[in-house]
């Protein structure tokens, strides 16, 4: 049996029991709901929606771990976060924090949180914040917290500067978090850095600067998917930015998957005998966000992940914001680059959160 572990938006979300998770041959076929037997219905309503959401979660844990954790893993409300600041440092428009809080499996995660000084006129009112996941970088937080790395991902700091509360924190064994993950019984680096990140929201909602209704993520590369991976699991970020993050299965390399089977995502994948036997899939991943704002960024020529499996799975996903008539907020932009963040998408995708956060 499929054992409930949390409600998101009136939606069941169920982890892995016992029984593997019921099969779909086409993940791209969204809006028909299979059981156990394979026998198929249509998705008609809201209502239909939630068993095969409740399906793609279940997928994901698959091939990731429990979202639950290892076993024995602690509760994140039973555990205190313990938030440390390690240095500061003063800005024009910002203060960067370097600190660090405890996570729910014994360590601690390494962050750096910037705090605007200038509120453009909001008098004190509680600010939205993003969540910003760094690329596959040695030096990952300090990337996007704008200390080095490519001026053109130091989105943590643009934001901040913007009037954001933003947190940039380590993915495991990245940067400065260095962390056991199998050693420590996960069976998925993706897994350890979703509950990372879920604890990464608790410390959000927990500082007095954030309005915890407006809290946004974003990522490029290894934070383009890391971004939609946390967002299935973790209800209270309310809007996402994916720069060069995905593409459907199938059209990565030419559906030769060892790139995802790393030790940095998913090794359970070597075992699947390739893309047509993934328990999960892009298209499903986008549409589980639903009904929440997703921006996602696909460059033309970006040879990691090839535009036309980006324009599938969104082609998919947007079946099912429309079927929950919130088709408006699935936007694409593909841009005439390679692998690349360039100026005019940082700027669409700082609007998009001044639009879906802020309202403006």
């Amino acid at each position: 049996m499929f054992r409930v572990i949390r409600v998101a938006f009136g939606v069941l979300i169920v982890g892995a029991g016992a029984d593997p998770p019921v099969s779909y041959p086409d993940h791209s076929k969204l809006l028909v709901v299979r059981d156990a037997a394979g026998t198929e219905r249509v998705v008609k309503t809201a209502e239909d929606w939630k068993a095969r959401r409740a399906h793609i979660v279940a997928g994901m844990e698959e091939a990731m771990g429990p979202f639950t954790g290892p076993p024995g893993s602690k509760k994140p409300s039973d555990v205190p976060l313990d938030l440390k600041i390690e240095g500061e440092e003063t800005l024009e428009r910002f203060v960067r924090r370097r600190i660090s809080y405890e996570s729910s499996d014994g360590e601690r995660i390494p962050a750096y949180l910037l705090l605007p000084r200038v509120r453009e006129g909001q008098g004190g009112a509680k600010l939205p914040a993003v969540l910003c996941l760094h690329q596959t970088t040695a030096i990952g937080k300090g990337e996007p917290a704008g200390i080095r790395g490519k001026e053109s991902l130091h989105y943590a700091a643009d934001l901040a500067a913007r009037g954001y509360v933003t947190l940039a924190p380590d993915y495991p064994n990245f940067g400065d978090h260095a962390f056991d993950t199998y050693g420590k019984g996960y069976v998925s680096g993706s897994m350890k850095a979703i509950r990372d990140n879920a604890r990464s929201v608790d410390l959000l909602v927990s500082l007095p600067e954030v309005d915890p209704e407006r809290i946004g993520c974003m990522g490029h590369s290894l934070g383009g998917h890391n971004t939609l991976f946390t967002g299935v699991f973790e209800p209270r970020i309310k809007a996402f930015v994916t720069s060069c993050g995905f593409n459907a299965f199938r059209h990565y390399y030419g559906g030769d998957l060892k790139g995802w089977s790393s030790k940095t995502y998913m090794p359970r994948i070597t075992g699947y005998g390739g893309w047509q036997r993934m328990p999960f899939d892009f298209h499903e991943v986008l549409a589980a966000l639903a009904p929440r704002p997703v921006l996602a960024i696909g460059p033309l020529h970006d040879d990691n992940f090839a535009v036309e499996g980006v324009r599938e799975a969104v082609s998919s996903a947007r079946e099912v914001y429309r079927l929950l008539r919130v088709g408006d907020r699935l936007e694409a932009e593909h841009p005439d680059c390679a692998h690349d963040f360039p100026p005019a998408m940082r700027e669409r995708a700082y609007a998009f959160f001044d639009r879906r956060l802020r309202g403006e």
